[in-house]
């Protein structure tokens, strides 16, 4: 049990779950009186060298006085965390606040003493690195900015810890000790240190999932059948490399042996290590099942069992136990209610899967959170007709179930450096953590394609997902900035892949068309217009064209400098000189072979055996022999021999389609996503203006806020806030009678607009509550009578004059932050295209002057800005400078959690910003700039 402090509650929010460097997990949390057990038996493990090298001295054990001093902290001044592993401590830090003087303070001081120790069996795991991470987080909650610490020459693992964090720091050496100093606010080098290790210690927790030396199979039936004994059966069958155990408490104390595997009653029987536990017990046994894992040194669970959060409240209850019983004993779990794992390297052939097939091995990673969202998946890959068929297999596949722990971030990062991974295929139910998912898409995206299928928004029930409160299409529209091939099916998911698979990516969008159809070469063109391609008069070979004749015709148009990619009509010939599917195939496949640097796709219409041939001409697909059963029986430190053997790499796979408007849509994408990779290689930059008055802004915020938790600002509030950061607004002037609408035309000067500004008619220019260039006091009178006969009396439509603006387009501009996405940058004409037809594009926040441009252009209705139709061209650089301001003030001022520019009007020179409005609020938390942790659950 938790105590309270000296001075402050104990504070539950600092408790945390992180990944380790090795993939392991620990628990970070307060040192509370509760632990003083703990902490000396935690210290009688550690090493006589490291004792001295944290206190300086030979420190053989902690006094009474010393246990008492590290174990009562006031949570403010003196503050300790413990790194924990099945609830022991293996790491602590701790921070005293001292003044100028070097000793004890309280605040307003705002340095603190920092030390570590760590038990030696620990170090070299990251364990160090994610305390300081975590105690840093703590000090600046408390008001420290600077910590302290003094290291031995001989530390240099300690002396690293400071250095590699990337804070800004001093160093010095006196009296035999070296003296750190450095600051705690996050530096873009100490962020990047922070992310590198985030990704290399959760790609280590996934691979340890997905490449066991070991597997055991806790729930394993006594008779054929089950899900255990399903899954026994399809590791063996895939001829898993590393070693099996079947598992169940059930089996007589004499049975030794069960197909084969050695057989046991509990994890605790088994004399080796497990590195794997797939659980298939039901899941009121789950728990104790975990705790033999865990007492064992396994290091990942699998769990297969369901009658967790998909069953409602008592199973959300039971799921939240298994992940902190889990992540107490340093295990990440894929699952639970999972479908299971698939791994093809021949190094590892593991199907810890319910699929009774092993999918053929290949370049495509798989992720899914639906069990039979990922059968189909694997199904349609690994079939070789009836679709898109035959040109390449799988790597690795995940299917996370109710996602407690492993989720796709996870999954990301793991693929991100597998080398074995060209290619990942993700089916999204919903999105946790958009903020981090959108980053590391955008990192992945840079170095190979990721396509992605995303549900309509809603939470599964038993996903602990954050809530957004963005529509599905903008979140969809801020995957694709990021970089993700955003689709709408399974069968758009499957064609996009395969085809970014094998395939180089177009250069441009110009698509040559060849075949011996004339009706389906001018279908697949008219697909191509459809899709924003550019398509080149379809050739027509005839229905008498012979594979000579389509390998030579395909030979000209990838040698054409005109095409960027071609596509391959062909249907059943007649004639002499018809072509068998396999000749074709192969007059195909050399001639693409010649030119490897532009994409070739066929359509094909009633020749599956063209497509089969197209497989079998370059399949990766391991020979007709069985692959062997895995072993029980491989010495310690032997190598399995591999027996998948694939095709050589390197071989031009063609991917062949049923129909055209399948593989154009899929081309297209690959367009859309190459010329994506081409910009994010230039992302641009933020600009500086020398007009921004940050500090100004940040002191009117503040005394703003004063005022209470949330507020929509005032008129003159408004325009003070954005005048701030050079956003000039049109002033406005309220006229709550027709003589004070005349004195404030007057003081603007004629002509002026008249403007009622209540909400059910602002920037409601259709139902007649605006009056445009009203050019003299008599007009503006009658004016006014017109509106407040027309909607009410003029408190209840509020009406305002203002000077005119020069003539242009309308827009719309908002800004809005977002509790999970973070904030967003949103663009759209003003009125029915963005009200009524969703024309908006979105941008994450801080952007970029080539953000800007590009957010500019990518509405439906940009063209209106560009001098459609013989019309003057409007101001775009104005409005992109614009866009630029609002996005600085956003990012810098995240109190400000709404912005909304409308309208703004452009002109072909300048523009003007007629109504605006802005809401304060405490910013929400930034868990993407804190330490390091796993969700919550």
């Amino acid at each position: 049990m938790q105590s309270a402090s000296d001075r402050h509650e104990y504070p539950a929010h600092w408790e945390a779950d992180v990944v380790l460097r090795d993939g392991g997990t620990a628990r970070i949390r307060p040192i509370t009186v509760d632990d003083a057990e703990r902490l000396v038996s935690f210290y009688e493990q550690v090493s006589d060298e490291s004792k001295y090298y944290r206190f300086f001295a030979p420190y053989p054990r902690l006094s009474d006085k010393d246990v008492h001093r590290f174990t009562h902290h006031d949570f403010v001044d003196r503050v300790g965390l413990a790194a924990t592993v099945g609830g022991e401590f293996i790491a602590t830090v701790r921070y005293d606040r001292i003044g100028a003087d070097g000793m004890a303070a309280s605040a307003p001081a705002d340095e603190a003493e920092v030390a570590f120790l760590v038990q030696d069996a620990h170090q070299g795991r990251g364990v160090a690195s994610a305390l300081l991470e975590h105690i840093a987080a703590v000090a600046r909650e408390r008001g420290i900015r600077r910590f302290a610490a003094e290291v031995l020459p001989a530390n240099n693992k300690m002396i690293k810890v400071f250095t590699d964090a990337g804070y800004t720091q001093k160093r010095s050496f006196e009296d035999g000790v070296v003296h750190l100093e450095f600051g705690l606010e996050p530096t873009e080098r100490s962020v990047a240190v922070q992310r590198a290790r985030e990704q290399r210690a959760e790609a280590h927790s996934v691979g340890r999932l997905l490449a066991p030396g070991s597997v055991a199979v806790v729930g394993t039936g006594r008779s054929p059948g089950g899900v255990g004994r399903s899954v026994l059966g399809n590791l063996r069958e895939a001829g898993f490399t590393g070693r099996l155990y079947a598992v169940n408490k059930a089996f007589p104390e004499d049975l030794k042996e069960l197909d084969g595997v050695p057989a046991h009653r509990s994890v605790r029987d088994i004399a080796a290590p497990v590195d794997l536990a797939v659980v298939a017990v039901p899941a009121e046994q789950v728990v104790e099942a975990v705790t033999e894992c865990g007492e064992h040194g396994v290091q990942g669970l699998v769990v297969l069992s369901a009658g967790y959060a998909e069953s409602g409240p008592e199973g959300r209850e039971r799921q939240r136990e298994l992940v902190r019983h889990a992540r107490a004993y340093g295990m990440r779990i894929i699952g639970p209610n999972a479908f299971g794992v698939i791994n093809t390297s021949p190094q590892v052939r593991l199907n810890a899967s319910l699929a009774p097939e092993m999918p053929r091995p290949g370049r495509i990673g798989l992720f899914a959170q639906s069990g039979a969202i990922g059968i189909a998946l694997l199904s349609r890959l690994h079939r070789r007709g009836g679709g898109v068929t035959g040109v390449t297999g799988v790597s690795t596949f995940v299917s996370s179930g109710n996602r407690a722990d492993v989720s796709g971030n996870d999954v990301l990062q793991y693929w991100y450096d597998d080398p074995d991974t060209d290619v990942a295929l993700m089916y999204l139910e919903s999105i946790g953590n958009p903020r981090k998912f959108t980053r590391l898409a955008r990192r992945t995206a840079a170095a190979k394609p990721l396509v992605v299928v995303q549900g309509a928004g809603s939470a599964p029930q038993g996903h602990a997902v954050r809530a957004t409160r963005l529509p599905h299409a903008t979140v969809s529209a801020l995957l694709r900035q990021a970089g993700v091939i955003r689709v709408d099916t399974i069968t758009e998911l499957v064609d996009a892949g395969l085809l970014l698979a094998r395939q180089p990516l177009p250069t441009g969008p110009r698509v040559a068309i060849l075949g011996n159809s004339e009706s389906l070469g001018l279908l697949t063109y008219d697909a191509c217009l459809s899709e924003g391609l550019r398509p080149l008069p379809p050739l027509d070979l005839t229905t008498e064209a012979s594979a000579q004749d389509f390998h030579a015709a395909l030979a000209r148009a990838l040698a054409d400098e005109t095409c960027d990619a071609v596509v391959v009509t062909a249907i059943p010939a007649i004639g002499e000189r018809s072509p068998g599917d396999a000749e074709l195939a192969e007059a195909l496949r050399s001639a693409a072979a010649a030119a490897p640097a532009k994409p070739v796709l066929v359509v094909h219409v009633e020749l599956g055996g063209l497509a089969m041939a197209l497989s079998a001409a370059t399949s990766t697909a391991p020979r007709a022999e069985a692959a062997p059963r895995a072993r029980t029986d491989v010495p310690d430190g032997a190598q399995p021999v591999p027996t998948a053997v694939a095709a050589p790499e390197g071989t031009h796979l063609i991917p062949a389609y049923p129909a055209a408007e399948r593989a154009v849509r899929a081309l297209a994408e690959a367009v859309k996503y190459a010329h994506w990779r081409r910009e994010a290689a230039d992302a641009g930059k933020v600009p500086e203006y020398e007009d921004i008055d940050e500090k100004g802004a940040a002191e009117l915020i503040g005394g703003l806020l004063a005022r209470g938790q949330g507020l929509t600002l005032g008129t003159n509030e408004t325009c003070e806030l954005l005048g701030r950061y050079g956003i000039r607004t049109r002033r406005s002037i309220p006229a709550p009678t027709p003589d004070e609408a005349a004195r404030a035309a007057a003081a603007l000067g004629y002509p002026v607009a008249l403007k009622a500004t209540a909400p059910h008619l602002r920037h409601r220019a259709d139902l007649g509550g605006v009056r445009l260039d009203v050019p003299d006091e008599e007009q503006l009178r009658r004016s006014y009578a017109e509106l407040t006969g027309l909607f009410g009396k003029p408190e209840e439509i509020r009406p305002v004059v203002q000077a005119m603006a020069p003539r242009g387009v309308d827009t719309v501009v908002r800004a809005v932050i977002d509790p999970a996405a973070g904030a967003v940058l949103s663009f759209g004409l003003a009125g029915a295209a963005s009200q009524l037809l969703g024309d908006m594009a979105h941008r994450l926040v801080p952007v970029t002057d080539r953000e800007a441009t590009s957010l500019i252009r990518s509405i439906r209705t940009a063209p209106l800005l560009f001098g459609w139709r013989g019309s003057t061209p409007v101001d775009t650089a104005a409005l992109e400078e614009l866009l630029l301001r609002v996005s600085r003030l956003v990012d810098d001022h995240p109190e400000v959690v709404a912005v909304t520019l409308e309208p703004v009007v452009v002109a072909p020179h300048g523009l003007s910003v007629l109504g605006a409005s802005v809401r304060l609020a405490p910013p929400p938390a930034r868990d993407d700039l804190g330490p390091r942790t796993l969700p919550t659950y």
